[in-house]
């Protein structure tokens, strides 16, 4: 069986095929369907059901090329592939939570999982969002998209960061530097997330004038957190008096996400694990919501995803 779809430019064509033809290979892989271009006639073959599918990812492909006259590809692509493969295509129509300054719309950050989904809108109508998960799954990167989104719109006047200063085999005090440099390493993948939805003029603004905080987890202790949007990272490292504290920060107004992977906890043998303890106690309290990510959620590298499968494969 066949598909056609006509291609009105070379533009077109080259952003539907990506680099050295690259998009056009994955779809053909993913789907096991054939592609082959006649003048201005792109053809496909296949069997029905994956001809629907890949069919439908064209179409959809398309559309955003003429749209936003831009290409869709790497972590995008592999996404939406995912997604119509799963005939979750209303997936590929989620509303984006922050297009970074400069950025077309199809680039915008957003939800692009069913898990995804889920924990944006449980951000949205709870207080209290424990986001827990794989590496990849984009825990941090949504609730800061999350919290970017609350400032826009004057929900909440200020983004709160924070993680606790801990990594395996390492003490701070033998780190050289001021408690600045001791704790900035700890603290940059919050500083890259956020930098990748606001222009650096406007982040140092904020962070001159305490719009944006970013701080290790120590620092919130005896604070009252009001009208501001808190996020809490790396909470597997967290002790369950540091978990209680930080969840009695909470001020009016505000909102807290706590994200975290329990299978990757840098705590001392024998040491209680916050995270763990909150989910057991906090299960069921109105206003607070735990959703849980897993591998098929993952957007990095398609090998992630298998990554995580194996190992949670051999664990069980």
């Amino acid at each position: 069986m066949n598909r056609v779809f006509r291609i009105h430019t070379q533009e077109e064509l080259q952003s539907l095929f990506g680099p050295h033809d690259q998009n056009l290979k994955a779809i053909e892989k993913e789907f096991k369907v054939k592609i082959t271009l006649e003048g201005e006639r792109l053809k496909i073959s296949g069997t029905a059901t994956n001809l629907k599918k890949a069919g439908n990812l064209v179409q959809h492909l398309l559309g955003l090329i003429q749209e936003n006259k831009t290409a869709v590809a790497g972590p995008d692509l592999y996404c939406l592939i995912r997604n119509f493969k799963q005939k979750n295509p209303e997936l590929a129509q989620q509303p984006a939570l922050v297009t970074p300054p400069g950025i077309s719309k199809s680039k915008s950050i957003g939800p692009k999982t069913k898990g995804q989904r889920e924990y944006t809108e449980a951000i949205k109508d709870n207080d209290i969002v424990f986001g827990i998960g794989p590496a990849g799954t984009g825990k941090t990167y949504l609730a800061m998209a999350s919290a970017v989104e609350a400032l826009n719109k004057n929900q909440v006047r200020r983004i709160i960061l924070t993680r606790p200063a801990i990594e395996a085999g390492e003490s701070l005090g033998f780190l050289p530097g001021d408690m600045y440099e001791k704790i900035s390493p700890y603290l940059r993948p919050l500083y890259d997330a956020i930098y990748d939805m606001m222009d650096a003029e406007r982040i140092e603004k904020y962070l001159e004038n305490g719009i944006v905080e970013v701080a290790p987890l120590a620092y919130m202790r005896g604070r009252t957190l009001n009208d501001a949007f808190i996020i809490l990272d790396e909470a597997q490292n967290c002790t369950a008096e540091q978990m209680k504290m930080f969840l009695t920060r909470l001020g009016f107004d505000s909102k807290a996400v706590i994200t975290g992977d329990i299978t990757q906890s840098d705590l001392p043998q024998g040491k209680p694990i916050g995270l763990l303890q909150a989910k057991e106690i906090l299960n069921g309290i109105e206003g607070i919501k735990f959703v849980y990510l897993t591998g098929a959620d993952v957007v990095r590298h398609a090998l992630v995803q298998k990554i995580i499968e194996a190992y949670d494969t051999a664990v069980h």
